[in-house]
């Protein structure tokens, strides 16, 4: 993934002045699709001109993002997008199992028919996806809709709120992770939610508890090997 220091990742224009949300929308896009890579600046003066915004709207934008874990400040330094390492991956995955094992615990007992088609159309679409190869951008967009879609199951807003909290960080190491190492994460993808699919069928259960584990674990530990040898290829 080429970074990108200059042009802001080509971002799209902010539909209105002067909205911070809308800044932190457009500059979160650009990170999250790659157009913006790990450790690059965020110059509050360019990114002004290529929103179409104030430099105001910018910095507090840039305040939101860094309250989700996307951007780092330094004084005199400026803004940067995070630059993932070991203790970033561990510490980021290792929240989110926690919260997986209690939102899928916690879906498998509101599971319905209706439930277990949706999750299981998700997982079709994988397979789809991958029978089509398509780009990792696509595949991460249909692991974090199932993802979604069993915290929205679980219907417990706080335990969605502390999604909501890792989510942006969560996408972001696993645009590490394709990078990386696409293959094996392709190989995994189906398989691992399908299973996920299975156990939650039937209901609450230790096994599903670890299953919900050892699918995000697995990821952590594997990206904390990769990330000390360096791209494997596509």
């Amino acid at each position: 993934m080429a970074r990108d220091d200059g042009d802001n990742g080509g971002m799209r224009r902010a539909r209105r002045r002067g909205l911070a949300h809308e800044a932190a929308d457009r500059v979160r896009e650009s990170i999250l699709d790659g157009r913006v890579s790990p450790g690059s600046p965020l110059r509050e003066v360019e990114l002004a001109a290529s929103l179409d915004v104030s430099r105001g709207s910018v910095r507090e934008g840039l305040a939101m993002l860094e309250r989700e874990g996307l951007v780092r400040s330094e004084w005199h330094r400026g803004a940067r997008v995070i630059d993932l390492g070991p203790e970033d991956v561990d510490e980021v995955y290792t929240v989110r199992a926690a919260l997986d094992r209690l939102a899928t615990l916690t879906a498998a007992s509101h599971m319905t028919p209706a439930h277990l088609a949706e999750l299981e159309s998700l997982v079709q679409a994988m397979g789809r996806a991958l029978e089509g190869d398509v780009d990792g951008l696509t595949l991460i967009a249909l692991d974090l809709a199932f993802h979604d879609r069993v915290y929205a199951i679980a219907d417990n807003s706080r335990l969605t709120e502390a999604w909501h909290g890792v989510r942006s960080q969560v996408r972001l190491i696993q645009l590490t992770r394709i990078e990386y190492d696409q293959a094996h994460y392709r190989d995994l993808l189906v398989g691992e939610h399908h299973e996920l699919v299975r156990l939650m069928s039937r209901g609450p259960s230790e096994e599903l508890a670890r299953a919900a584990e050892e699918h995000v674990d697995s990821a952590r530990r594997a990206l904390i090997h990769l990330l000390g040898q360096g791209p494997r290829g596509r």
